[in-house]
């Protein structure tokens, strides 16, 4: 057994003894019965909250793949350590993270959002933490896996670093994996922020249309990939968050708010701040068959030109 395996195997003995041991239907777009979706209400202290946000920051920017933001919360040494529940046998693999980095440029990805529903977390002396976070891995709006984290962090300058990272993962069985339309909708939020265009459009039918402010459709993913591509270039650190979702019929209306600045080719350097909506219509797998987008045209000029704070 060679050293880093030794490491990884040592990383799940030792956090495992410090912590507590957690068809698509598109007819049933609530939120599914069989998977918890809400994270256990717990009190936690300032450093533990800091923990917290620095976990979901993390899976949140894994989800779509930014290596630049991993990059700046790992350690140098960081490892990751997987062990994979597959046909009734677990496997165990580890890779240094530098080489994970690299793997994620050479390889054709999918977006994904990962959710925690409850966390442990144990500080030493302010300065040493362990933390499982025990998680629900969605694509498009399904579960798949099962995946319990385990992170060691360590504080460098009042801030907290990952130092390692090993999870278990487990396949979901199929009457687990129902459609849940929030989990879609929070996914879709995410691929906004990616600066990747085609995790954007693969929450889109193949033929699907999307519609700004009633101008000429996009159609087809490759379209739609190119109007994400143009928000994504003049803003490189847009957020889009989900603010809300209703569903009327066969309409489901996504409101959400776009915050970013306008640095890209020939932009003003100005913060926006802009509000809207887009009213979908999904197919039969799911996925948005037509997508019609509105926000505040003028406003949103208004900002470009002058920024979010002044009216």
């Amino acid at each position: 057994m060679n050293r880093k395996l030794r490491f990884v195997i040592l990383s799940f003995i030792t956090i495992g003894a410090f912590v507590i041991s957690c068809k698509q239907e598109k007819d049933n777009p609530g939120l599914s019965e069989n998977i918890p979706t809400e994270i256990k209400v717990t009190e936690l202290n300032p450093d533990e909250e800091k923990i917290k946000t620095t976990i979901n920051e993390l899976l949140f920017h894994a989800g779509n793949y930014n290596v630049l933001a991993l990059d700046s919360m790992m350690s140098d040494k960081a490892m990751l350590g997987i062990s994979s529940l597959k046909d009734g046998t677990w496997s165990i693999s580890e890779i240094a993270i530098n080489d994970f980095f690299e793997s994620v440029e050479k390889t054709e990805r999918s977006p994904y959002y990962e959710i925690p529903n409850d966390y442990d977390i144990i500080i030493t002396e302010g300065q040493l933490a362990l933390a499982r976070a025990d998680c629900i891995l969605y694509r498009w709006g399904i579960p798949q896996t099962r995946e319990v984290n385990h992170f060691t962090l360590i504080k460098e300058k009042e801030k907290w670093k990952i130092l390692n990272i090993s999870w278990t993962k487990e396949e979901l069985s199929n009457d687990k994996k129902k459609y849940d339309l929030e989990m879609f909708a929070r996914g879709y939020a995410q691929a906004w922020c990616s600066q990747r265009p085609n995790f954007v459009s693969s929450f889109f039918a193949d033929d699907g249309e999307l519609t700004v402010n009633n101008g000429t459709p996009a159609k087809g993913t490759n379209a739609i990939s190119d109007v994400a591509k143009g928000f994504m270039d003049a803003f490189p650190d847009m957020v889009v968050s989900l603010d809300s979702l209703t569903t009327n019929k066969d309409k489901t209306k996504f409101y959400w708010t776009l915050t970013g600045t306008n640095n890209g080719p020939n932009g003003t350097g100005k913060k926006v701040n802009i509000n809207g909506l887009e009213e979908w219509t999904f197919n039969e797998d799911g996925l948005i068959q037509e997508s019609k987008g509105h926000f505040d045209k003028k406003d949103y000029e208004r900002q470009l030109k002058f920024g979010a704070d002044k009216k």
